[in-house]
């Protein structure tokens, strides 16, 4: 199976549709090469073996640094709920073992003759996404989050038909295309979310011209790893800012540390019947199973909710909301690789990075079961390289 799938350089590269049904990936894992005669760089990492979930060190192999790639050696990378889905296999689709890790930044050793845009000492960030077909209409137009073929950073099939392995380890050999610049400003371990959770809400809020609307009302659904972000672009743009909770608890840290203008608790009847149609946009931020019914109650004629969480279950969509409000919901996730450096510049322009817990290595399997607990605020940065926080 893995002769074919052109090898890294060459014109036609593409990879397996990553939405194919479980099934598949279960029956491929038999025969895709965990590396191929390239895969020649020794390193060592930290992976989850089976769906117990535990992370353990492992060595592995990574490919060479082909003419269109850049060595990174990583000093951070950020702990997201995917990793937690993806080592316990909760959707069915792990190939194991698994070395999890899309929130990546470091700093690039090596790079291919063909690189234009890095040379060795950038500072660099790598997120979600490494392979694309490179040729459809999401490709061509810096969409590539959204081809039909994408492959990620880890449990996904690169061009040369291995399997990837993410930023839970010392080093990482990335397609120049998918690699972004990191801001001089900007420290390493707490912009190394953005790769992820920064441009997972920025994204859809440039998409709906939130960021081009400042006065204009926007309501955020959770105050997590997505909603804190969500809340430091809308200020920054000049928006003004609502939580909507079911956390009394986080009114104080909303408003007073992060400058949220008004919260409402979601589970208050008087406060979200005052909130009716105030808004004009609704990032709906939250993972856990809910309604979206009376949330759409807050969002003015003509408003606008964006998805970017994900329940395990599908969600309820009342109809007589969206009609009397003439309201549309939309989903969407992450962002192309020029927006996501246009995001991480317009980070470096406002200071904006993620609040974040720094752990070592081996308290990797202590964070993801407090992430499981939603114990942390607001993300876990692995700090691989053990290096200064203010890199």
């Amino acid at each position: 199976m893995a002769s074919k799938f052109p090898q890294n350089g060459t014109s036609s590269k593409k990879g397996v549709n990553p939405h194919l049904k479980p099934l598949f990936f279960l029956s491929i894992h038999r025969y895709m090469a965990q590396t191929t005669p390239n895969h020649t760089q020794t390193v060592s990492g930290w992976a989850a073996h089976d769906s117990s979930g535990k992370i353990t060190p492992y060595v592995f192999k990574r490919r060479e640094n082909g003419p269109n790639d850049v060595t990174i050696e990583i000093l951070y990378c950020g702990i997201c709920h995917t990793d937690l889905h993806h080592v316990r296999n909760d959707w069915g689709i792990t190939m194991y073992p698994v070395v999890p890790g899309h929130e990546i930044t470091g700093v690039v050793t090596k790079v291919g003759t063909n690189v234009t845009r890095f040379k060795t000492g950038d500072r660099v960030g790598v997120g979600c996404l490494a392979a694309s077909c490179l040729e459809c209409e999401f490709c061509k137009s810096s969409q590539e989050n959204y081809c039909d073929q994408i492959q990620f950073t880890y449990n996904g099939i690169f061009w040369d038909g291995s399997i990837t392995y993410g930023g839970y380890s010392r080093m990482l050999v990335a397609d120049q295309r998918y690699v972004v610049r990191v801001p001089e400003n900007l420290p390493m371990d707490a912009v190394a979310p953005m790769l992820c959770a920064g441009i997972t809400v920025y994204s859809p809020m440039k998409d709906t011209k939130m960021l081009e609307s400042p006065g204009k009302k926007l309501g955020i659904i959770g105050l997590g790893g997505l909603g804190h972000v969500a809340v430091k672009f809308a200020k920054a743009f000049g928006l003004h800012v609502t939580i909507i909770s079911t956390s009394p608890s986080k009114e104080k840290e909303a408003k007073e540390r992060l400058g949220a203008d008004h919260f409402i608790v979601s589970t208050n009847p008087k406060q979200m019947q005052a909130g009716k149609r105030s808004l004009d946009f609704i990032l709906d931020t939250v993972s856990a199973n809910h309604s979206l019914g009376h949330y759409l109650e807050l969002l003015k004629v003509n408003g606008t909710m964006v998805i970017v969480g994900a329940p395990e279950k599908p969600m309820e969509l009342p109809s007589f909301p969206l009609i009397f409000g003439k309201r549309t919901v939309k989903g969407s996730m992450t962002g192309g690789m020029n927006e996501t450096q246009e995001m991480m510049d317009v980070c470096g322009k406002h200071n904006i990075t993620c609040d974040i817990e720094v752990v070592k290595p081996d308290q990797i399997n202590e964070a993801l079961e407090r992430l499981a607990n939603n114990d942390v605020r607001y993300r876990f940065v692995i700090d691989i390289a053990g290096q200064s926080p203010n890199l």
